[in-house]
């Protein structure tokens, strides 16, 4: 499959409001502009049973539809592996002992972005690494990276540079990064536009630097602007009746959510058909949707 846009969400937890309106407007982004739209389950960690049944349910609740199965991480570790085995042939890894703690207690790296990996165990010797692993302490497999920035391209911000450290690849545990398995997982599906929160813009130079590195087509972003509740934080499940299945409890149906989503949008429509037809990328709005979900229950419910 070519050409395509794409939602990876992690089952979790239900959906909230400001997921399936990232959600909805990955899907406007890619059907109006002929692209497909595949659904991937990013099931590699944070996993609660049947999260992805229900989200996958409440996205076909809203009016979501998407082309080919539904690709779930766990079973893409080969792909992972592989990748990391050619990053590896390059000479571009090296094992990390850092524990989390160690790393942010550490100097940031001279001339590095703030936070940026200092790297401790870039130039190990082969005794120091022998060392560390009799310990029994476990590596993790580290990017070794040549840049300290990277620039893209993206359709809201326009051209953005951002930092880029010696990125983990695979954690201590085992379990691939998410800054990898994105980048792999995008381009064997064949998407080419990615349209995600604005809080992942700045780990987007990293994705889109490894994916040069493995050969890889960047693709073209879309960083749109969070939810976020009245005292400008992310929006959360803790912030109320701000699920599907919230809201079908207080008596809307998945077309009130849809037109709710719509009229922060600057549409009235209620079903995503609908918002198909009225959709322009250029109109999106640039500022987060500050939403008071105590403000979204019908007058006689209000506690």
């Amino acid at each position: 499959m070519n050409n395509a846009g794409r939602y990876a969400p992690s089952p979790s937890g239900d959906l909230h409001i400001g997921n399936l309106r990232t959600a909805i407007l990955a899907w406007l982004f890619a059907r109006t502009t002929q692209r497909a739209f595949v659904l991937r389950v990013d099931d590699l960690d944070r996993v609660r049973a049947g999260a992805a049944e229900q989200q996958l349910a409440d996205l076909a609740a809203i009016g979501i539809d998407w082309d080919g199965p539904v690709a779930y991480q766990s079973t893409r570790t080969d792909a992972y592996d592989a990748a990391i085995a050619e990053l590896a042939a390059a000479g571009r890894t090296y094992e990390c002992y850092c524990t989390r703690r160690e790393i942010q207690e550490a100097a940031t790296a001279p001339h590095g972005p703030m936070g940026a990996y200092p790297g401790t165990c870039r130039e190990l010797t082969t005794a120091q690494r022998d060392q560390r692993r009799a310990s029994g302490r476990p590596a993790a497999i580290r990017l070794r990276a040549d840049v300290d920035s990277f620039t893209f391209h993206d359709q809201l911000h326009g051209e953005y540079t951002g930092a880029v450290d010696d990125l983990v690849l695979r954690r201590g545990d085992g379990i691939p990064a998410y800054n990898l398995t994105v980048v792999v997982d995008d381009a064997d599906q064949g998407v080419d536009q990615v349209v995600r929160g604005d809080d992942l813009l700045p780990s987007t130079p990293r994705q889109a630097y490894l994916a040069t590195l493995l050969g890889l087509a960047v693709p073209t972003y879309a960083h749109v602007p969070l939810v976020l509740n009245p005292e400008g934080k992310r929006l959360a499940k803790r912030d109320g009746a701000v699920t599907l299945s919230d809201r079908r409890a207080a008596g809307d149906t998945p077309q009130d959510v849809v037109a709710l989503i719509a009229d922060s949008l600057g549409y009235r429509a209620r079903t995503t058909a609908e918002l198909r037809e009225l959709f322009d990328a250029a109109q999106l709005p640039r500022n987060p949707w500050i939403l008071d979900p105590t403000g979204l229950f019908r007058p006689d419910e209000c506690p």
